[in-house]
């Protein structure tokens, strides 16, 4: 979530009176995340998130994200719902862009998740993937590894001002990545942005799962691996490391409800050095294209090359978990 285009309160009550969920009560710009622009709405009937798409996002992909959240809804999934304005429809316009309006889900993000937080991270995981096996709904991953060689030639000629050497070791990582992804291992809908950030917790019960406008079909081990890069590593840059225990925890919640498979497993270092190689580059893009006076929170890609040196040391998928 970020804040690129800004909204008066003008705006907002004009956007709002589309909608059969009362006068506009307060409103506030949310700055975490970099994808659309985000604000947290009060309205006389409840609490909402308000989401203007952005740069990424594309129209026709905007019935896919809302039927996701629709159809997790359904199946008591903790996702946030999508509010159909007067006309029954999710999308309308706001300063000629598009916006949906969806519920607030209540509960906050960690900074800092323990061992049985992962647990219950994993069983969401499963179940998401589980809720979602039999939808019709598809949108091809922009940002899988298909994507990356054209990215990585965007940011090639400025890559080392953030890192020394950083254009060589990218692409010499990325050879290797290519070679070696994997072909046939299950398929499926994956949120494929499952950081802490985008994790409510109350106490230490999930009760929300949001910001699903990276979600699309992919391999579900790819998920698996986005999420032991997002959410088993701790410390900054230099003193990264990686938690065992919690890698082993979110594993065992992922099987709880969902087994991963032998093709899976051994299939697993690849795709987090896939995953750790999709976030690295996405990062050093956001980094040397900011915004010009846009509230938002720019990450350290930095985190995402000491990520890919460790999955580098790695041999196979029980070295993760000894």
């Amino acid at each position: 979530m970020a804040v690129y285009t800004k909204l008066s309160k003008v705006d907002l009550q004009e956007f709002l009176s589309k909608y059969d969920i009362g006068k506009l009560i307060d409103y506030k710009g949310i700055k975490e995340g970099i994808e659309n622009t985000n604000y947290f709405i009060q309205s006389e009937k409840g609490k909402f998130i308000l989401t203007v798409y952005e740069k990424r996002v594309q129209e026709k992909d905007l019935p896919f994200f809302m039927g996701l959240m629709r159809n997790l809804c359904d199946k008591n999934f903790p996702s946030p719902e999508p509010i159909i304005n007067k006309n029954g429809n999710y999308i309308t316009e706001i300063v000629k862009k598009k916006a949906a309006l969806v519920s607030f889900l209540e509960g906050s993000s960690k900074e800092k998740l323990s061992p049985g937080n992962c647990y219950e991270i994993g069983i969401q995981t499963a179940k998401l993937h589980s809720i979602t096996q039999n939808l019709s709904l598809k949108r091809k991953n922009r940002l899988s590894v298909n994507s990356w060689r054209k990215m990585y030639t965007r940011v090639k000629k400025n890559c080392s001002k953030i890192h020394p050497n950083l254009d060589k070791i990218i692409e010499k990582n990325l050879d290797k990545i290519e070679k070696n992804w994997p072909k046939n291992i299950p398929a499926g809908i994956i949120h494929a942005d499952l950081f802490s950030d985008n994790i409510f917790f109350q106490k230490d019960k999930v009760t929300g799962i949001i910001d699903f406008y990276f979600s699309c079909n992919d391999f579900l081990a790819f998920e698996i691996a986005i999420c032991i890069n997002a959410l088993c590593f701790e410390g900054k840059k230099q003193n990264l490391s990686f938690n065992v225990t919690k890698a082993k925890k979110f594993i065992d919640g992922y099987n709880s409800i969902k087994k991963i498979s032998t093709n899976e497993k051994n299939s697993l270092k690849i795709l987090c050095q896939g995953a750790a190689m999709r976030f690295l580059l996405t990062r050093v893009f956001d980094y040397l294209n900011l915004t010009e006076g846009a509230l938002v929170k720019i990450k350290d890609p930095v985190e995402y090359l000491k990520r890919l040196e460790f999955h580098n040391s790695i041999n196979n998928y029980e070295d993760y978990f000894f």
